[in-house]
């Protein structure tokens, strides 16, 4: 597995630990929960080595990774059961491949536009944070 020293998902870090908490390992990757919480269930699917873009895997690798996240928009729908699930890889400054699943609710924050990286308003108690892994974990 390939490391970069200067990326959080790959040194296990606390700049990662103070944005997510980890649910657990899938095929390739490990899934977390977003702290902040105004999209209920909100997720992030890391993949295992440090690449860059989609196009560095190959075949096999692309179909196991988006297969992880197949798995997770499952869970959180079966959890959550929002209206539409946004999912959104970015990196600009973070060259490490995730997925964001980032369930969106009519009515609520953002509806029918691209969802924001980190608004900073929904937190949760300890205890809520396990009800809701528990959830996602119930429904992988």
């Amino acid at each position: 597995m390939e490391l970069n020293k200067d990326c959080m998902y790959c040194m296990e870090d606390e700049r990662r630990d103070d944005l997510m908490i980890e649910i657990g390992k899938l095929d390739v990757s490990t899934v977390f929960l977003f702290k902040e919480q105004t999209y209920a269930g909100r997720c992030n699917v890391v993949y295992k080595d440090h690449v860059k873009e989609l196009f560095d895997l190959d075949q096999d690798e692309l179909a196991a990774f988006m297969n992880d996240v197949k798995k997770v928009a499952t869970a959180v729908d079966k959890a959550f059961h929002p209206d539409k699930i946004n999912y959104g890889a970015y990196g600009d400054t973070l060259h490490h491949l995730h997925m964001h699943v980032v369930p969106k609710y009519e009515g609520k924050e953002n509806w029918g536009s691209t969802f924001e990286m980190n608004l900073g308003k929904t937190y949760l108690s300890d205890e809520e944070y396990e009800e809701v892994i528990k959830k996602i974990k119930e429904n992988l």
